[in-house]
């Protein structure tokens, strides 16, 4: 059953989007907080307002939450083509994921989950989190390909969040990107947050989150580059919007700004970009554990006529 609940603004959310502030005050994702917005659920002095439009200190905020069932529906097992098993004990499970799989269900996504693959291959992950995303410590795009660690014990949850959060965790990117990058090698430190006017995009924002990634140029062809990328921070879509920022958009990402034409001669339906490699410390052990994948045939396609062009 829903509730109602009817408050002022803090003046700690002044100037904060409407969708992030319902966020912040009754602990929903974000997801949830915007589609809550959108239905016409949270009134502003009495008015439905936009997910993007600021709140001010002292304004009335009326929101109708909906109940935990609604809010966190259970996930149904269902089989994921492509979804391999790199490694599994009673902690962890890392898994490839294919092109095309979300990483857990969200509002609006309909497609296949790493969280559904999971339970059709009977695999049981923690259950600490929202009911939609148990297990899940961090995230790939649906159009990345590559490696991913779920939790599957109450403990590893615990201690895998903080690592990413800490930032002990070694993630690795090969991403394809158009031209070629000035220096070779360097680090782009520019903040991001959401896009201010296109939904499902992020853009470097100077009043958006801490954000640091770091780029190693591995060969060069005639119109783009293959980098090496270390994540320092995680943010959604930060390698997206870094490189696009740089006007090295990464090759079949035309979301973010890339050559359509160039796309299509790759046959490339996607943004050339994997995650390539990941190392943490076991949970239990505390022992490093390494994992690697190999590009997706469509990746090594890309690559195979680029490098033909040389």
């Amino acid at each position: 059953m829903s509730s109602q609940r009817s408050l002022p603004v803090p003046d700690g959310l002044d100037g904060m989007r409407l969708d992030q502030a319902v966020s912040r005050l009754f602990g929903l994702s974000r997801t949830a907080a915007a589609t809550l917005v959108e239905a016409g659920d949270a009134l502003v002095d009495g008015y439905p307002r936009p997910k993007s439009d600021k709140v001010s200190a002292g304004a009335w905020l009326e929101v109708t939450l909906p109940s935990p069932a609604a809010e966190q529906p259970p996930v149904a097992p269902q089989p994921v083509h492509g979804l391999t098993i790199v490694y599994s004990d009673d902690d962890i499970v890392v898994v490839d994921k294919p092109v095309g799989v979300a990483a857990h269900p969200s509002p609006g996504w309909t497609g296949p989950t790493v969280v559904s693959g999971l339970a059709a291959m009977g695999q049981n992950v923690a259950t600490s989190g929202a009911a939609e995303r148990q297990g899940i410590v961090h995230r790939l795009d649906v159009g990345t390909t590559g490696l991913m660690v779920v939790a599957k014990s109450e403990m590893a949850y615990s201690v895998l969040k903080r690592a990413f959060k800490e930032r002990e965790v070694d993630k690795r990117y090969h991403a394809v990107v158009q031209g070629h990058l000035d220096p070779l090698r360097g680090t782009i430190d520019a903040p991001i947050d959401r896009h201010p006017t296109a939904d499902y995009k992020f853009a470097v924002m100077s009043d958006g989150k801490p954000s640091v990634t770091h780029y190693d140029t591995l060969e060069a062809f005639r119109s783009a580059s293959l980098v090496d990328v270390k994540l320092e921070t995680g943010r959604t879509h930060q390698i997206r919007v870094h490189f696009s920022a740089l006007r090295h958009p990464c090759v079949g990402d035309t979301q973010y700004g890339a050559d359509p034409t160039l796309a299509a001669r790759l046959k490339l339906n996607r943004q050339w970009l994997h995650a390539r490699e990941l190392a943490f410390l076991h949970p239990r052990t505390h022992d490093e554990v390494r994992f690697v994948s190999d590009y997706p045939d469509d990746l090594k396609y890309a690559l195979d006529v680029l490098q033909d062009a040389v």
